[in-house]
C-alpha cells in the first residue's frame, strides 16, 4: 500500500503542475471570456514504477478562471486519487499581445476517499514577460502544502518557449517544488488554433529520476 503521506515528493511535485499543463511552470494568461477548456495528460517513470494522470477542466467565469483538478497516481500496484478546485485571475496585462502580464493561482487538493490529515493546496504568482513575438519568459513564485501533513515549502521557477511558426513551440524550464528540482524540455504541437499536445521530457531530484509526459489541451466556446 502507498504510505500515502510519506510517498517521494516527485510524486507531489508533479501531481501539483496542474495549471500549465504538465509543465511545472505556468504562464499569466487566462481564458478568454465565454471561453472553457480541458487538459489531459500523463507521466510516466518507469525506474519508479509509477504514472500519473491528469484531467483538468477548466471555464472563464467573470473576471477569473475557475478550474478543477482531478489526479489518479499508480506506484507499483497501488493508487492514490485526489480532486481539487482551482482558481486563476490575471490582474496585469490581460491583453493578448501585453508585453507584461501577471496572476495569482490558487487551489486546494483532498484525497479521495479522505483518510484523515490536512487538505493540500497550493498558491503561485505567475509572470510573463513576452520577450519578442517568438519569446515568451515565464517566472512562477508560491508555495506548496502537502496532502495529509499540511508541511509548506517553496515553489519558484523559470521558463522560456520560443514559437518557432504558428504551429511549433519548444520550451524549456528549471522549476522547485516539495524540495525537489526539476529540469523539462518539450514542444507543443498546435493542431487547430484550439486544439495542441504537448511532449516533454524530465529529470527531477539529486538523482535525476527521468519522466516523459504527454498531453492533450482543447479550448471551446460555452
Amino acid at each position: 500500500m502507498i504510505r500515502r503521506y510519506l510517498m517521494a515528493p516527485l510524486w507531489f511535485a508533479a501531481a501539483s503542475a496542474q495549471a500549465g499543463g504538465h509543465f511545472d511552470v505556468d504562464d499569466a494568461g487566462t481564458l478568454d471570456r465565454g471561453q472553457c477548456q480541458y487538459e489531459l495528460w500523463g507521466t510516466r517513470t518507469r525506474s519508479q514504477q509509477t504514472t500519473l494522470w491528469h484531467l483538468g477542466p477548466a471555464c472563464r467565469v467573470g473576471p477569473v478562471e475557475l478550474g478543477l483538478n482531478i489526479d489518479r497516481i499508480a506506484v507499483a500496484g497501488d493508487r492514490l486519487h485526489t480532486v481539487g478546485p482551482q482558481l486563476k485571475w490575471t490582474f496585469l496585462g490581460q491583453a493578448p499581445d501585453a508585453q507584461w502580464s501577471a496572476a495569482v493561482s490558487m487551489g486546494a487538493t483532498f484525497e479521495l476517499p479522505r483518510h484523515g490529515g490536512r487538505t493540500g493546496g497550493q498558491f503561485v504568482v505567475p509572470v510573463t514577460w513576452r520577450a519578442t513575438d517568438s519569446l515568451q519568459v515565464h517566472a512562477n513564485l508560491g508555495a506548496d502544502w502537502a496532502p495529509g501533513t499540511g508541511a509548506r515549502s517553496g515553489r519558484g521557477g523559470l521558463a522560456g518557449e520560443w514559437a518557432l511558426n504558428d504551429t511549433v513551440s519548444l520550451i524549456a524550464e528549471r522549476n522547485r517544488a516539495f524540495g525537489l528540482w526539476t529540469s523539462r524540455v518539450g514542444a507543443r504541437f498546435s493542431l487547430t488554433p484550439l486544439i495542441s499536445i504537448d511532449v516533454s521530457a524530465a529529470r527531477t531530484g539529486p538523482g535525476g529520476v527521468r519522466s516523459v509526459a504527454i498531453g492533450l489541451n482543447h479550448e471551446f466556446g460555452r
